[in-house]
């Protein structure tokens, strides 16, 4: 049983808001993982990439883009690109935390943003940007059931990940890779204290200290 307020409780010691003021000048793009609690479990909240898109279309990730000019900060970049695509409004988002950034496969600097929405939101999607919107448990991305993870991919430090998760409404099978699996992950670790059934490729104890170091030889290697 996981309530909402233990679980904020222990994000917030992960915080790594202001621990980076001094990271290269890589175009910057933040992410929104919202979550929520249903009958008592943490679930969060995954788009489909349109296929109209030019870059990663028909992927899934979670709701976010890049960095506008007149974003004032991260978080504001991943709370405005959620309401462009899904219709989230800032006002429904409860901020929690943000994670340490990554860089992804096209030279993004990307800040994970951790936020708390409510179960009964019913999204709005927009069709240029957005193909679906699911929700999936948290704790299936602590499961090997469905799991797959490739070695030795190119630019990837640790192991690829790879989830197939079937909606159980709609029977849609949806394929969930990359950054986007691993940030799953990592929130899952996270916010369940709970050690995966399969290698994650980093210290779940030290998840923190992990990714800076990996940070930082990305960066050093610009």
């Amino acid at each position: 049983m996981h309530t909402k307020e233990e679980t904020m409780a222990i994000l917030k010691q992960f915080d790594t808001a202001d621990m980076f003021p001094h990271l290269p000048g890589l175009p910057k793009a933040s992410v929104l993982i919202p979550l929520f609690v249903k009958n008592g479990e943490l679930h969060t909240l995954m788009t489909l990439r349109s296929k109209q898109l030019r870059t990663s279309a028909g992927e899934v990730c979670f709701p976010g883009g890049k960095r506008d000019p007149s974003d004032t900060d991260d978080v504001y970049t991943a709370l405005r690109e959620a309401e462009e695509e899904i219709g989230l409004r800032h006002d429904d988002v409860q901020v929690v935390c943000t994670l340490f950034p990554l860089i992804n496969k096209s030279g993004l600097l990307v800040t994970p943003v951790v936020g708390f929405i409510e179960e009964s939101f019913c999204p709005s999607p927009n069709p240029a940007e957005v193909g679906a919107v699911f929700t999936v448990p948290l704790d299936f991305f602590t499961s090997d059931k469905d799991h797959y993870a490739t070695h030795g991919a190119a630019g990837m430090i640790g192991p690829l990940h790879s989830f197939y998760f079937v909606e159980p409404n709609s029977g849609t099978e949806y394929h969930i890779w990359g950054l986007t699996a691993m940030l799953a992950i990592l929130v899952a670790v996270l916010a369940l204290r709970k050690r995966p059934e399969f290698d994650v490729g980093f210290n779940s104890e030290n998840a923190s200290s992990f990714f800076q170091k990996i940070l930082h030889r990305r960066i050093s290697k610009l």
